[in-house]
């Protein structure tokens, strides 16, 4: 069973509106993580009778969806209410296919749907005929029940789903478009999934804009591993704009950031003036 002492974070500390739960390692956040979003899922059915949840991808997601999926993770060992909750994704490739290694919707096959019943879930067809009438439909499924939590990841030039610095708009009258990716992104996209070349990592994707991001009532972001450090420096001491769209994170009372020393590491606080470094050597 795990023990509440092992979901506690070693610092806690809020930056702006943000709330930043710093963890002693990637697995460690990964549990706590999972045991928040459990939390907040659960008092969402208990409150409401369902919820509805927003789920990303990337390297960071993967040990939350086990911790999350999997019942014994739980200090309670008590399995959520899956078929009470409704599920989306962030974002997608545009054309690429359903059982295309890199797409999404398989990568959310492989690490949650194939393991929980959800109630109901909501691809984004990247592979669609219609892409704009696919944005329009998808937009409209979002607004009908307000998400309970949006689950997310920071990419190395600061884009939440697929909002890189370019398209980024923090007051986007739209929820889901259509982008043109940025060569950094899509050079992570090559080094993090399962595309041979760079040519290979699409032009273009659907993204959950930042607006319908703002959104959801309850928001955990996810960053591990040193190589997340200067991207976390720049959210959390920077000024906030679209130059880095996770910036945005500071504006939102209902969210939590939640690292690992790793991704800290590059961080000093206001308050104390002394790097996170130095505080856990």
């Amino acid at each position: 069973m795990i023990k509440e002492s092992a979901l506690r974070p070693l610092r806690s500390f809020k930056v702006d509106e943000l709330w930043v739960q710093i963890y002693g390692s990637a697995e460690d956040t990964a549990l706590a993580a999972s045991a928040i979003a459990r939390d907040i899922l659960q008092t969402a059915i208990e409150q409401q009778g369902k919820a509805v949840a927003i789920f990303a991808t990337g390297r960071s997601q993967i040990p939350f969806l086990e911790y999350l999926s999997d019942p014994l993770s739980s200090p309670t060992q008590q399995s959520l209410d899956w078929p009470r909750i409704t599920g989306f994704h962030l974002d997608e490739y545009l054309g690429i296919a359903a059982d295309h290694p890199a797409s999404f919707r398989h990568y959310l096959r492989s690490h949650l749907r194939n393991k929980v019943p959800l109630g109901a879930w909501y691809d984004i067809e990247g592979d669609g005929l219609l892409p704009l009438e696919i944005c329009r439909q998808y937009e409209q499924n979002l607004r009908r029940d307000r998400a309970d939590l949006c689950c997310l990841g920071i990419g190395n030039n600061g884009h939440l789903a697929f909002n890189d610095p370019a398209v980024a708009d923090f007051s986007d009258p739209d929820w889901v478009k259509i982008v043109r990716l940025d060569r950094q992104n899509r050079q992570q996209q090559l080094t993090s999934s399962p595309f041979p070349h760079l040519d290979a990592v699409p032009q273009y994707a659907f993204t959950l804009t930042l607006s319908a991001i703002r959104a959801a009532r309850q928001s955990i972001c996810l960053a591990y591993g040193e190589g997340k450090s200067t991207v976390v420096k720049q959210l959390l001491t920077g000024p906030v704009g679209t130059h880095c769209p996770a910036s945005i994170l500071r504006q939102m009372p209902q969210a939590k950031l939640l690292l690992d020393q790793a991704a800290a590491i590059g961080y000093a606080s206001p308050r104390q003036g002394v790097s996170l470094q130095g505080e856990f050597l």
